[in-house]
């Protein structure tokens, strides 16, 4: 989340007038993230979040929405899009779609423990095991089309080992396309700054604008890269205890398949892989915006040659 596009109070004003939430009392802008523009917006009715789409293909608008409204509907604690007066998810604000979504009580973890750990893979499951009903349909748009597309962008800012890292990474990634794994909507980016806990459980899942269809296993892994580091700031190695409380969680309500276990350490490596390139990406061709974070993509590159380490993934057990 950042802001790239500026909102004024009567701007504002005149937005809400279109919904049925009460008139605005108060609203600020969001820093963290690095996709959209946000708000926090509080009404005479209650707490939302504006999101403002700045670069997001209209066409792909309706699935996130759809799939938060779905899996709201389904008892996963995640942002519920809020229907306009004329049962619109999305309309329009200062030229930019925009959406309008609760806001979630509760504050996300810089150091989750193995009990954090457990809790984030039950409800990846839970989410896994609801999304199934979903009917709508958008390919992973993080997945390995793009990737191929970002290493082309990034490649001439790479010096040489870098760029052999790359090539050689994305020549493994070609030759396993992973057919045969469950595949359903998957978050795609529920690091530990998209989940917010409350009393020590999960309050909420926010941000599904990364959000598609792709294996299972890649959520996984997406999350075990993030929340189950030895050390976040310095040790990108994983913690085994904390990977066996993700993993042990999740298996508890969807168990993994033989081809799952079979798969990680190559999931693993993608997951990096697609983390490394969004943050080259980000950091070579950045975009102006009022508020912006931009993440150091050495973390990523870290990761990734961690894990295609001989042993350094095996399936925890």
């Amino acid at each position: 989340m950042s802001v790239y596009t500026p909102v004024s109070e009567s701007q504002l004003a005149a937005w809400l007038k279109g919904y049925s939430v009460g008139a605005p009392c108060a609203f600020e802008p969001v820093a963290a993230g690095i996709e959209n523009t946000n708000y926090f917006v509080t009404t005479s009715q209650g707490r939302y979040v504006l999101t403002l789409f700045e670069r997001l293909p209209a066409a792909e608008l309706p699935f996130y929405l759809g799939l938060m409204a779905h899996l709201a509907r389904h008892g996963i604690p995640c942002p519920a899009p809020i229907a306009d007066l004329a049962d619109r998810y999305l309309s329009e604000l200062s030229g930019k779609p925009a959406a309008l979504v609760t806001r979630l009580p509760g504050a996300s973890l810089e150091r989750p423990g193995a009990h954090e750990c457990a809790e984030l893979g039950g409800l990846l499951a839970r989410m896994h095991l609801a999304g199934r009903s979903y009917r709508g349909y958008l390919e992973n748009p993080r997945g390995p089309k793009w990737w191929r597309v970002a290493a082309r962008e990034v490649r001439p800012f790479l010096d040489a080992a870098r760029q052999r890292q790359l090539d050689d990474e994305l020549q493994l990634q070609a030759r396993h396309r992973f057919a045969e794994l469950p595949r359903g909507p998957v978050h795609a980016d529920l690091f530990r700054d998209n989940a917010l806990f409350e009393n020590g459980r999960i309050s909420g899942v926010i941000d599904f604008y990364f959000a598609g269809v792709d294996c299972l296993l890649f959520d996984v892994a997406v999350c075990v890269n993030d929340w189950c580091l030895a050390d976040p700031a310095s040790d990108r190695r994983l913690d085994e205890t904390l990977t066996r409380a993700l993993l042990g969680a999740y298996a508890a309500l969807r168990p993994f398949s033989l081809a799952e276990r079979a798969a990680w350490p190559v999931m693993l490596r993608a997951a990096a892989l697609r983390f490394w390139l969004s943050r080259l990406r980000d950091f070579h061709r950045p975009r102006a915006g009022a508020l912006v974070r931009v993440h150091d993509p050495e973390h990523f590159c870290e990761v990734l040659r961690l894990r295609a380490g001989a042993g350094s993934v095996p399936w925890p057990g």
